[in-house]
């Protein structure tokens, strides 16, 4: 397959470089800046794979209405798994269908004073519920 040899040939860097032409480049040989497209791309492939991941470790989250669901996978893509598993009172609240004190807990928290807006913006969804 065509996609084995370009591996072959361009090697796999998961940070920038700079190539033999001295542009910025990153993966096998994928020239910087990306397009809106290829961002996309990578997007939707690792909020697949991170959603994912959180159903193996907290299976309730399927069973919570889709925009809950938003909320948590919006969370997880800036916070990764590991990290929206710690609001371990939030999930407490959701797994009692209590959408008003999961938000509070996502208000208390460090991340929504690093990142009020967004936060707040979820807490919102999450309190509507």
């Amino acid at each position: 397959m065509v996609t084995e040899l370009i591996k072959k040939h361009e090697g796999f860097e998961g940070m920038p470089y700079n190539d033999s032409l001295g542009f910025p480049t990153i993966g096998y040989g994928t020239k910087l800046p990306i397009t809106e497209e290829e961002a996309e791309i990578l997007l939707e492939y690792r909020l697949k794979r991170m959603i994912r991941e959180l159903i193996q470790k907290e299976s309730f989250f399927e069973k919570l209405p889709e925009d809950a669901q938003k909320v948590i996978a919006d969370m997880t893509y800036q916070l990764g798994v590991g990290g929206v598993l710690k609001f371990k009172k939030m999930w407490t609240a959701l797994k009692k269908g209590d959408y008003k004190k999961a938000a509070d807990e996502m208000l208390d928290s460090r991340w929504a004073k690093q990142t009020p807006n967004r936060a707040k913006e979820l807490a919102e969804i999450m309190r509507s519920l």
